[in-house]
C-alpha cells in the first residue's frame, strides 16, 4: 500500500469533492483494492479487501501526522465492500458536517458518506456533468427553445442541477428509488433551482408520460450496471434503446453510460446500432485523468449519440 502512504504525505486537500487515489484502475502496485476521495471536509477511504486493525492505525497516524503538518483538522470515513456483502461504513476520526455539502463546478451536492454504499455523488461522472453544462449552455446561447432533459435513473439528481444552472427550460428526473429523489430535490434547493420535476417511476413503464413531457433536446441514461429487479445493464438496455429515440427531438443527443467493468463500449455501440439505429454515434466522453484505468474498457463508459435532423439522414 506505498503509493497509499505516498500520497497521504503530499496530500493537500481539496476545496471541492474528488477522487484523490484510484487504486481499481491498476495504476499503483500494493493498491488495487483501493480508493481515497475527498468529499471535503472528510477523506472517505475505500477498500474492497478487508484492512487489519494494524493497516488502519498505520493510515490513520499518517494522516494525522499530514493534517498536523497542514494544521487542519482531521476527519475521515472507512468504508469496507466486499462483493456479496453489504458494505460498512465509520467515521475513524473528527466531527462530519450535517448536513454534508460539498462544491463541484459551481454547483452543491449533499452527500451521505455514512449511510449506505454511494455516497450521493458520483465522482468518477465529473466529466460528464461538465459536458452536460457546456452543451445545455451551448443550446440555451443559440436562442429559441431552452432545451428540456430527460434524466434517467437520476438518483441524487446531479445532471439535473447542472442542466438547469446552464439554462435548461425544463428537467424531468426518473428514478424507481423515491429516496434518492427526495435528495435529489434537496440537491435543487441547496442550489436554489426550479424547473424539475420527479417522477418515482419504473421507467420501463412509464413510456407514455415521458413522452407527453417531451420531445428533449437532450436524454441521459446512467443506470446501474446490475440491480436485480430494476436493471441488468447486458438485457436491459436492449429494452431502453428501442425507445429511446422516439423521446430524442430531431438534433437531440443521448448520453449513455456504462459503468459494468466487464461490458466494454463496443457493448453499448453494437447495442444501440441494433436497437436504435436511427442515433449516431458521436463520441465517447474522457473520464478525469485521476480515473486512469489501465485498462479504459473496465472503466466508466460515457458515449454520445445524436438523433440526425432528417436532411443529415440524408446527406
Amino acid at each position: 500500500m506505498q503509493a497509499l502512504f505516498d500520497h497521504i504525505t503530499q496530500l493537500t486537500p481539496p476545496d471541492a469533492a474528488c477522487r484523490l487515489l484510484h487504486g481499481r484502475g491498476g495504476r499503483f502496485p500494493g493498491c488495487e483494492h483501493l480508493t481515497l476521495d475527498a468529499y471535503p471536509p472528510a477523506l472517505v477511504l475505500t477498500s474492497f479487501l478487508p484492512l487489519t486493525q494494524a493497516q488502519l492505525q498505520a493510515i490513520d497516524a499518517a494522516l494525522q501526522a499530514r493534517y498536523a503538518q497542514l494544521g487542519l483538522p482531521l476527519c475521515w470515513v472507512y468504508q469496507q465492500r466486499q462483493s456479496g456483502t453489504p458494505a460498512t461504513t465509520e467515521l475513524m476520526r473528527g466531527v462530519l458536517p450535517e448536513p454534508h455539502p460539498v462544491r463541484e463546478a459551481g454547483a452543491q451536492y449533499l452527500v451521505r458518506v455514512l449511510q449506505g454504499q454511494n455516497h450521493g455523488l458520483f465522482l468518477d461522472m465529473a466529466a460528464g456533468r461538465a459536458w452536460v453544462r457546456q452543451h445545455v449552455q451551448a443550446l440555451a446561447a443559440q436562442g429559441g427553445a431552452q432545451p428540456k432533459v430527460l434524466n434517467l435513473f437520476a438518483y441524487s439528481c446531479a445532471f439535473s442541477v447542472v442542466a438547469l444552472q446552464a439554462g435548461a427550460q425544463a428537467v424531468v428526473n426518473v428514478d424507481m428509488a423515491s429516496g434518492a429523489l427526495a435528495l435529489g430535490q434537496a440537491n435543487h434547493r441547496l442550489n436554489g433551482l426550479s424547473g424539475a420535476r420527479f417522477l418515482a417511476h419504473d421507467i420501463f413503464k412509464s413510456w407514455g408520460k415521458l413522452t407527453r413531457l417531451g420531445p428533449y433536446a437532450l436524454v441521459i441514461a446512467d443506470p446501474p450496471s446490475y440491480q436485480k429487479g430494476s436493471f441488468v445493464a447486458s438485457k436491459d438496455y436492449a429494452r431502453l434503446l428501442r425507445r429511446l429515440p422516439s423521446l430524442i427531438a430531431p438534433g437531440g443527443h443521448a448520453l449513455l453510460c456504462l459503468n459494468a467493468p466487464e461490458l466494454g463500449s463496443d457493448f453499448l455501440r453494437q447495442q444501440v446500432a441494433e436497437h436504435a439505429p436511427e442515433l449516431v454515434f458521436v463520441q465517447r466522453l474522457p473520464n478525469p485523468p485521476v480515473f486512469a484505468d489501465v485498462n479504459e474498457e473496465r472503466s466508466l463508459k460515457v458515449l454520445l449519440f445524436k438523433r440526425p435532423y432528417i436532411q443529415e439522414q440524408e446527406q
